[in-house]
């Protein structure tokens, strides 16, 4: 049974830091991208980073460019993303999600990605 679970969510003060997690359990990693999406109230699910878990490349959305890392842990088949100097339209809902996108320029395309994560909510607010 294909399962992400993403942990490492909470309450972050302005320019503060978090690192989320996705573990996932019955399939192996290796040939798949995973992504980290978010989801606003009222707002559409939107990517924000993608690693290839193959050759570790990585994508970002221009918003968290220099803000925001994604890693891979092959042996933990585990996924992290460190985020930094979070500001307060960065609150949303983030889920991880497993994907074979076709092309470079859809790694960060909700619709390319088959399996999905429960989400875990980060608010950033003073």
């Amino acid at each position: 049974q294909v399962q992400l679970v993403e942990s490492g969510g909470g309450l972050v003060q302005p320019g503060g830091s978090l690192r989320l997690s996705c573990a996932a359990s019955g399939f192996t990693l290796d040939y798949y991208h995973i992504g980290w999406f978010r989801q606003a109230p009222g707002k559409e699910r939107e990517g924000v980073s993608s690693i290839t878990i193959s050759d570790g490349s990585t994508y970002y959305e221009d918003s968290v460019k220099g803000r925001f890392t994604i890693s891979r842990d092959i042996a933990k088949n585990t996924v992290y993303l460190q985020m930094n100097s979070l500001k307060p339209e960065d609150t949303a809902i983030y889920y991880c999600a497993a994907g074979q996108p076709l092309i470079a320029t859809m790694v960060l395309q909700p619709h390319e990605y088959d399996y999905w994560g429960q989400g875990t909510q980060v608010t950033v607010s003073s």
